[in-house]
């Protein structure tokens, strides 16, 4: 979860034009019940977002649905995997494909089984379904980005995360931004609201800063989710 300096510009024209693309494949909700998708559904799904992905079995219904708001990903090779981490979900390319083109990258999203007692709150399976789809979302905005990044802008976003908080916080407030674009606002919305509420700390700021009292945004708080998207006209025809 990290930022490039350059990532502002993506926040204009490219994530607009993402945008476009994303709301011909899923038509924007404010809640998914995981009993509301039915099995027919699910194969649909399957089929048209399920190309060069390992999906999780046990979190299929929720991968399928986060999938299905970022049709650039469709052949993006991309394993879903469940494993002891600290950070209760990440997203990176495999160490290989940093040298090879954006378009032959294979991405990890890790999903952690087990962290530090402090965040055991908000590990994936302790989520709702909705804030779970929220979350994947996030993650995908990242392998989004990263798919327009070469080996030279791979490298300056690991820089940046090693020794530039101040970057990293923007860049994951325009990986939040993204997300919103892609369709997925209110499900980021009830994962804000859950991690908040959870941890019972209304300015939390990840992983690493689990106490930090800081007022500075990195993850959109619930009240700057809910601004961006009474400002966005692709929300005024949801369902």
């Amino acid at each position: 979860m990290i930022l490039v300096k350059k990532i502002k510009l993506l926040g204009g024209a490219l994530l607009l034009s993402l945008v476009s693309v994303t709301l011909k494949a899923q038509t924007i909700q404010k809640q998914f019940f995981q009993d509301s998708i039915s099995e027919e559904k699910l194969v649909v799904l399957k089929k048209e977002f399920g190309t060069n992905k390992t999906i999780i079995k046990e979190y299929e219904t929720q991968i399928l649905l986060a999938l299905s708001f970022y049709p650039e990903l469709k052949n993006t090779e991309i394993e879903f995997r469940i494993k002891k981490t600290k950070t209760p979900l990440t997203s990176k390319p495999s160490f290989t494909s940093m040298f090879v083109s954006a378009k032959k990258r294979k991405y990890y999203v890790t999903i952690s089984s087990q962290s530090i007692e402090a965040l055991e709150p908000i590990l994936f399976r302790n989520l709702n379904f909705n804030a779970q789809i929220g979350v994947l979302g996030h993650e995908l905005a990242h392998i989004a980005q990263y798919n327009h990044s070469g080996f030279g802008k791979m490298l300056h976003i690991v820089e940046i995360e090693l020794f530039s908080k101040n970057k990293v916080d923007r860049f994951e407030h325009n990986t939040d931004m993204s997300c919103i674009n892609h369709g997925l606002g209110y499900q980021l919305l009830d994962w804000s609201k859950s991690v908040r509420e959870k941890l019972c700390n209304q300015n939390w700021r990840g992983a690493n800063n689990v106490c930090s009292d800081s007022k500075k945004e990195r993850y959109m708080n619930p009240e700057s989710i809910i601004k961006t998207i009474e400002e966005l006209s692709i929300y005024n025809h949801k369902e």
